[in-house]
């Protein structure tokens, strides 16, 4: 049995420990599918490489969290926390594309009443659930 591959296991698991400054969770919501464009924002200081990777791969053109998790070759959740760390300094921005652009029927919107009403029977259905505000 060779302790060589645990060795390199461990090295792995312990930079990218170090990488994320121990932090597990990153504190912006994010799905392997959202899709990230360079912001106006600047690298902050001591922030990692990875970090100037990233910028530098969504310069090139808008990626998603998946596709950058693999280039890097990274655990998608450190590099979720990283993302977040660029998301704080407005150097990365999530694109969200407009299901409802300007192309698109009057008549195919959702109404104000629509989704008020859909408001008021989600929360009838999950009343202990956490409403989410945007810190601001």
């Amino acid at each position: 049995m060779s302790t060589h591959g645990d060795a390199a296991e461990d090295s792995t698991f312990v930079r990218t420990y170090t990488l994320t400054r121990g932090r597990t969770r990153p504190r912006h919501l994010l799905g392997l599918d959202t899709v990230l464009d360079a912001g106006p924002g600047r690298l902050g200081l001591g922030q990692a490489e990875e970090c100037e990777e990233i910028l530098a791969l969504c310069r090139e053109h808008r990626r998603s969290v998946t596709e950058l998790a693999g280039r890097l070759g990274r655990p998608v959740t450190a590099v979720k926390v990283l993302i977040s760390d660029l998301l704080d300094s407005q150097a990365l921005v999530i694109c969200v594309t407009d299901a409802y652009g300007s192309d698109a029927d009057a008549d195919e919107r959702p109404t104000t009443h629509l989704l008020a009403a859909l408001s008021v029977a989600l929360k009838r259905k999950f009343p202990d659930a956490i409403a989410y505000r945007q810190a601001g």
